[in-house]
């Protein structure tokens, strides 16, 4: 994983974008927001439960737990993170579909739960669009397009040039059929033009390893895993997925800057409720999400999973999940990628 002063390094290079304004009370249920630094003047009737659906320990769960302490003096109420594991992370929301919409769970969705998975499961125990209240997405993770060393290329324009003169023969890793990175593959060959061979693999932790390793040549990966590898020089960097050029990888261009913008779009992890929220509740939640994420505590942790704070509104967030769910799905036609 990356140092410490790289990760916080890599927050500080878009902190700007992301924060600014003092701290706001956020009143939950009939009360109105409380004046800056105030108690909340309204309290859930209940313990908040907010689902994670993944395991203890990925990033995933860190941002949840970062948030839920600072979330629980706000809503003046605790807030407690239960991981629920499973079938890509439909266990969890299933979980959270099926409760009522009263604030007393909520879930973190993330573009594996509300982008990949509708787009390429036959059958899921939930409604990606439908059934859920979008509050806000809470963080952004930046992807990076990596290649082993021993592969003849130096840059995006040379890697494109070497795959379009032997179209199939280079492989990229992925945690799994229908997983993230397998979905950027895709999406590059088909934004490119190009042509690679899927090779999954059984999770993030063997596919970083059969790339290093020199056994497959090329990764989609998150900043913050790959990042240590790319400084180590065990891995060469060739495009990243964000709005500006990072400050650990000044070098490195965005896929904008090479024209695939369909390609520049982050991994993000975002807060959802069970669908029927009334849309104040949601707005008042969002504010108060988006306030501990200004505390000075709360990003420091975040930007040492290479994680920067966000804080849309929920008509942003919503439209935000239709257009993943859109893109995935073309991804998912192109490929033929479908899962049982």
């Amino acid at each position: 994983m990356p140092t410490t002063t790289s990760r916080r390094k890599l927050l500080i290079s878009t902190a700007a974008a992301c924060l600014g304004g003092p701290l706001q009370g956020l009143a939950y249920g009939q009360g109105q927001p409380a004046s800056a630094g105030s108690a909340p003047q309204a309290r859930p009737s209940q313990p908040v439960r907010l689902l994670v659906p993944f395991a203890a320990g990925g990033a995933t769960d860190i941002t949840a737990r970062v948030l839920a302490g600072p979330l629980s003096q706000w809503l003046g109420m605790p807030v407690g993170v239960e991981n629920r594991p499973g079938a890509g992370g439909a266990t969890c929301m299933a979980e959270v579909a099926a409760a009522a919409p009263d604030g007393a769970t909520l879930g973190v969705a993330t573009l594996s739960t509300h982008g990949v998975n509708p787009a390429v499961y036959k059958q899921l125990p939930y409604n990606a669009l439908d059934g859920f209240t979008p509050i806000t997405e809470i963080v952004k993770a930046p992807g990076v397009l990596v290649v082993h060393p021993g592969l003849p290329v130096r840059d995006f324009a040379q890697f494109v040039q070497h795959l379009k003169a032997r179209p199939g023969q280079l492989a990229y890793a992925s945690p799994g059929n229908g997983t993230i990175g397998h979905m950027w593959g895709e999406l590059l060959k088909s934004s490119a033009n190009v042509r690679m061979t899927h090779l999954p693999q059984a999770g993030a932790t063997a596919a970083l390893a059969e790339v290093l390793a020199g056994r497959v040549p090329v990764y989609f990966d998150q900043v913050a895993s790959s990042l240590p590898h790319i400084q180590a020089g065990r891995l060469r960097a060739l495009a990243v997925s964000w709005n500006q050029r990072l400050a650990v990888l000044p070098q490195v261009p965005t896929y904008a800057e090479l024209s695939l913008f369909s390609n520049n779009d982050p991994s993000w992890f975002g807060l959802v409720a069970p669908a029927g929220m009334p849309a104040a509740a949601a707005r008042r939640l969002r504010d108060g999400v988006a306030a501990v994420l200004k505390d000075p505590g709360v990003l420091a942790r975040l930007g040492e999973q290479g994680l920067f704070a966000s804080g849309s509104l929920p008509d942003e967030f919503a439209a935000q999940i239709r257009k993943e769910v859109e893109k995935m799905r073309r991804v998912s036609r192109f490929a033929r990628i479908t899962l049982d």
